[in-house]
This record gives C-alpha cells, sequence and structure tokens, in this order.
C-alpha cells in the first residue's frame, strides 16, 4: 500500500494514543457543559434553513468581529474552515508557504489537494517570532497562501501585528493569500497584558487576509463543531460554492447551538480566563524553576518548552505515558524535536500532578 500524500502525524497521535491518567497533551480549555449555556435545551430543533449558513450564526459572527455577514462562511470547526480555504484558493500544483515548527494538518491538507508545501522557521532563538524578511525569500513564483497561526501552534506566542502587516504586503505583491490561523486567539486577546491591544482578528485589514477560527479553543465547545472564516466578500463565495461539493452545508441542530453560545461568549470567555488566570502562574513557576527547560511565553493554552539535556523528546514523551500515566506531545510532531507541547487549559489538579511527574522524570535523566 503506497503511503498517503497527505498524512497528519500528530492527528494520528493524537487520536490512537492510549488515554493518560494526567493528560497534559490537549490544547483545548476545559469543556463547558449545558448548565453554561442557558437556553441550550429550548434551541435544539432539526429544522432551520441554512444553504449557506445559519443566517442568525452569520449575523452573530459577523458582528463578534466588526465585519459584514457576506464576508462569513460557517465550517466544520476551524479544521474545515482551514480545508475549505484550502479548497477554494489552490489548484494542482500550486504552493503554499507553511511555518516551521507547524500544525501537521496545515501540512497535510494542501498536500490532499495536490498543492506542494515549503516552509518557513520560526525560530525558537527568536521566540518564534514571524520574520517577514524570512517568508519574502522563500516565497516561489506559484505561492498562492501564506499559512500563519496566530497565536503561533504549538507555542502559543502570540503574532507581531506589524509582522502581520508586513506579510500582508509581501502577499498582496505577490498575488497570494494569507490564511490566518486565529483559533486561540479570542482567548489570548482578552488575556493580553493590561496596556496591550491585540485584535480578536485580522480580517478587518481585508485582502490579502483570511482568517478561521472556531468555539472550540477560547470557549469549551469543541463538541459543536463551529468554525468559520472571515474574508472578503469575493473569496467568501468561492468558498461557499467549494463546500456545495465537500459537505453541502453545515448541521442546523449545531448551527442553532451556537447563535445560543454567542449570546453568552463573554460569560464562556470569562470561565477561560478565570482558569487559566489559575493556571498560567502554577506552569510559570514549574517552568521558572527548571534550569533544563527554556520556552517562550504563551498567550494561548499551550506552552513549547525545550529541553535542553535531550536532542530529541520522543522518547521522554513516550516514558511519561507508558511508565508514569502521564501526556505530553513529542516535539517532533511539530518538526522540533527537542520540544514537547503541554497543555494548560484543562482542571488545574491535573495540570499541578502533571507538572509534578514532568519534574520527577525530568530529575531522572539528570540522574542518569
Amino acid at each position: 500500500m503506497t503511503t498517503l500524500r497527505f498524512h497528519a502525524p500528530y492527528m494520528e497521535w493524537a487520536k490512537t494514543r492510549r488515554s493518560a491518567r494526567l493528560d497534559l497533551a490537549g490544547s483545548n480549555i476545559l469543556p463547558c457543559s449545558i448548565n453554561d449555556l442557558p437556553g441550550v435545551r429550548e434551541a435544539i430543533a432539526f429544522e432551520g434553513k441554512n444553504e449557506n449558513g445559519y443566517e442568525p450564526l452569520l449575523d452573530a459572527i459577523a458582528a463578534r468581529y466588526g465585519i459584514t455577514a457576506n464576508c462569513v462562511t460557517t465550517a466544520q470547526g476551524a479544521s474545515g474552515a482551514n480545508f475549505l480555504a484550502f479548497a477554494a484558493l489552490l489548484e494542482p500544483g500550486d504552493e503554499v508557504l507553511v511555518e516551521t515548527p507547524g500544525y501537521d494538518p496545515l501540512l497535510g491538507a494542501p498536500r490532499l489537494l495536490a498543492a506542494g508545501v515549503n516552509q518557513f522557521e520560526r525560530e525558537f532563538a527568536r521566540g518564534f517570532a514571524l520574520d517577514p524578511e524570512r517568508i519574502r525569500r522563500a516565497l516561489t513564483p506559484r505561492t498562492r497562501i501564506i499559512i500563519v497561526t496566530n497565536p503561533h501552534n504549538p507555542s502559543g506566542v502570540v503574532a507581531d501585528p506589524v509582522a502581520l502587516e508586513a506579510i500582508g504586503d509581501i502577499a498582496r505583491s505577490n498575488g497570494a493569500h494569507v490564511l490566518l490561523d486565529e483559533v486561540y486567539l479570542d482567548l489570548a486577546a482578552a488575556a493580553a497584558p493590561a496596556g496591550t491591544i491585540v485584535a480578536r482578528t485580522f480580517a478587518q485589514r481585508g485582502e490579502p487576509f483570511v482568517c478561521t477560527n472556531s468555539l472550540t479553543k477560547s470557549y469549551g465547545l469543541s463538541g459543536l463543531r463551529c468554525g468559520w472564516v472571515l474574508s472578503s466578500p469575493a473569496v467568501a463565495e468561492r468558498l461557499r460554492r467549494t463546500r456545495d461539493v465537500v459537505d453541502g452545508t453545515g448541521s442546523i441542530v449545531a448551527e442553532r447551538l451556537a447563535v445560543v453560545a454567542f449570546k453568552h461568549l463573554e460569560h464562556l470567555l470569562q470561565r477561560s480566563l478565570t482558569l487559566l488566570g489559575t493556571n498560567r502562574p502554577v506552569l510559570k513557576k514549574f517552568l521558572d524553576s527548571r534550569t533544563d527547560l527554556e520556552w517562550a511565553p504563551s498567550g494561548g493554552t499551550v506552552v513549547f518548552p525545550r529541553l535542553t539535556r535531550v536532542p530529541d523528546s520522543t522518547a521522554f514523551a513516550e516514558r511519561l505515558l507508558n511508565a508514569r500515566d502521564t501526556a505530553v506531545v513529542p516535539g517532533r510532531f511539530f518538526q522540533a524535536p527537542a520540544h514537547v507541547r503541554i497543555g494548560f487549559g484543562g482542571p488545574t489538579d491535573t495540570l499541578r500532578r502533571g507538572l509534578d511527574v514532568i519534574t520527577e522524570a525530568l530529575d531522572d535523566i539528570g540522574g542518569e
């Protein structure tokens, strides 16, 4: 059997690895319950006009991000939104330029569509900051999409808006789009330090930006699979016609429930901020205590420290999982093998105990 050209090793590992008692491998915020969303039970229904997206949901998304509803396309989560953007904007033989370290479905989806994939580095030595000149040098005449996650997955680093503007200028000059995966951005913007303004989306800057998001990472509603793309009206029309041949339309049940969620987003966001307000100091204390870890500050729900004593964290992560029932993500899945990704959006007790186990495992390395 031939190897699939669109393989996403991280997603396969995430779906097939055994469960762990102390799971720090996820990147979601703690899931909501039905009780967190008053009105959900009353909103459940199987009927509704939903040909190009449920109109009340389109209006709610547009109002949230300060754009018009004809710039909004709904999708099955942020991953579905990304796929629709690739399918609408790429032809076979086109190329994308995507960051490394990076989230591997963003490499796999363009390959599925017979596009070439090139990468530009976000250097750990520079705090994973975006370097527009590095992107400019990596472009080819076939580059049609520059792919950036903001905050960066796997590190959680929030992008400098000046760098994003420069990347937009580069794309515009080369007839390309910038796909910004902003699935962690609502939470990062709300949690930004006092005096720091982080916009909820770059979509208001217009072409060439195509921005994707969902209710998953910031709001604890991964089960709804409510995602969207914010773009120019012309790109939105391409996205909708592309969706005609991908999955037709979204679930009216999920989109009706998502409208209820939008009515309570500030409450859900505060719930997430309260949790991270407790968890972030716990994580920082742990990271600051370790001379064998180097890390960049995170604005999301994950952090991506580098292990200074081992060049590849795979064996370390496997020992954590198999011998200590604790899960982190090996950095090799993000093309950075010396790192591990640690999620800190779950229960505080799980985070504390998981970090204690990681401390013991790191101390064991030091004693070897």
